[in-house]
């Protein structure tokens, strides 16, 4: 079984560090996933017969790793999801990005199309059929001359496919080894990590924050206590 980073467990929810390079669920390329990996912990755990519940709530691009709750029943599921949908549920990233920006922090605002067939986003025109609207704040924590990177951390107001990384690629601003979008650290791990998660329990309506830093070495070699909540 795939070692499963745990950060909380109760009988409702699960919150876990998701692992780079793995989907959140089952895809074409049949590779293993998080949904799988969880609901084989579960079954392992509590010796549980036959199917195991286990709810996806929201997901991460693959090689994004980072914090995910997962529930445990259907009645989390539905409570989560509303959250998802109300935009209650605080996530926070943080990136390694090419260049300086001009201020420590601000907001980018754009329109996305998804191209279906091609599997990646475009920033376009408001007026195009099929756009979303698009809104993150980000907030420089560091720079290095030196290699000319910024890390950044992000909040983001709508959940758009690939909204991070085309927002900021958009910007001049690209995210180090991103494949898609990047300008620089072709053949690296893409530097965006979902650190910090914050949510209301389903059921005791208790805050519950998470936080989960990447291992800080290589791009990640930071000093991430200069980050603020």
């Amino acid at each position: 079984m795939q070692e499963l980073n745990v950060l909380y467990e109760d009988n409702h929810i699960i919150v876990v560090e998701k692992i780079v390079n793995i989907p959140s669920q089952s895809d074409k390329t049949g590779d293993i996933d998080m949904l799988t990996i969880v609901k084989e912990y579960i079954k392992e755990k509590y010796q549980k017969p036959g199917n195991v519940y286990v709810g996806l709530v929201h997901r991460l691009d693959r090689p994004v790793g980072g914090v995910m709750v997962f529930a445990k029943t259907s009645k989390a599921a539905s409570r989560l999801s509303n959250q998802v949908r109300e935009k209650t549920i605080k996530k926070q990233y943080l990136a390694v990005v090419d260049g300086k920006f001009e201020k420590d922090e601000g907001i980018l605002e754009d329109y996305l199309y998804k191209d279906e067939r091609n599997n990646i986003s475009k920033v376009v025109k408001p007026d195009k059929k099929g756009s979303k609207y698009a809104k993150l704040q980000y907030q420089v924590i560091d720079y290095k001359p030196d290699k000319n990177l910024s890390l950044v951390k992000i909040d983001l107001y709508t959940g758009r496919h690939h909204q991070i990384r085309l927002q900021l690629a958009n910007s001049g601003h690209s995210i180090f080894g991103d494949q898609k979008y990047g300008s620089r650290g072709k053949g690296k791990q893409i530097a965006l990590w979902a650190y910090h998660l914050e949510l209301e329990h389903p059921t005791s309506k208790e805050k519950l924050n998470f936080t989960v830093f990447p291992e800080n070495t290589g791009t990640w070699k930071w000093n991430f206590n200069k980050i603020i909540m």
